[in-house]
């Protein structure tokens, strides 16, 4: 795949139209008949998530940890594997993993002084490029760190609003 070529007319146009370039992103949560499962409708395909077997979930499928570290995996490999190909790296593999590690005891209210939510993510790359140069390897993780949308996301969190409807 010539990623340059396919890019190219996209770079083109956000470049004589700036506002072709920003996108709205939706992902929609659907109530299921237990409280601790739902669906989650990205608009392309349709998810069903549950609550962590550690907060009372069956542990059969995926909970809202495991789809927060799944995109950044995803987004990690993507950006990895295209910018690897923006350079012209020839690659034998590139495979990305996440973990995270949380303590249940603030999720579940038991400690006040235990946070909510990820202490720390790590982010472990295994990258095979063996005709790549140290200074190429250094360039794909600048760029893959710089250019991945959900790692840096999370590094610099976007403002977040709630707004709730429907009650009196």
């Amino acid at each position: 795949m010539d990623l340059r070529s396919l890019q190219k007319p996209l770079k083109e146009q956000y470049r004589s139209d700036p506002n072709a370039s920003r996108i709205k992103m939706r992902a929609k949560g659907g109530q299921t008949d237990v409280p601790v499962s739902c669906s989650i409708d990205i608009g392309r395909a349709v998810y069903q998530a549950e609550a962590h077997k550690g907060v009372g979930g069956g542990g059969t499928g995926a909970c809202s940890g495991d789809l927060l570290l799944g995109a950044l995996a995803a987004c990690a490999q993507i950006t990895c594997q295209m910018v690897a190909a923006a350079m012209g790296i020839a690659t034998e593999r590139i495979e990305v993993t996440v973990e995270g590690e949380l303590d249940l005891r603030g999720t579940l209210g038991i400690s006040k002084d235990v946070p909510v939510g990820f202490e720390s993510l790590h982010l472990h790359f295994d990258v095979a490029a063996p005709t790549a140069t140290p200074e190429q390897l250094r360039g794909l993780r600048e760029k893959t760190e710089q250019y991945c949308v959900v790692m840096q996301t999370l590094l610099r969190p976007p403002k977040i609003q709630s707004q709730w409807v429907g009650q009196d």
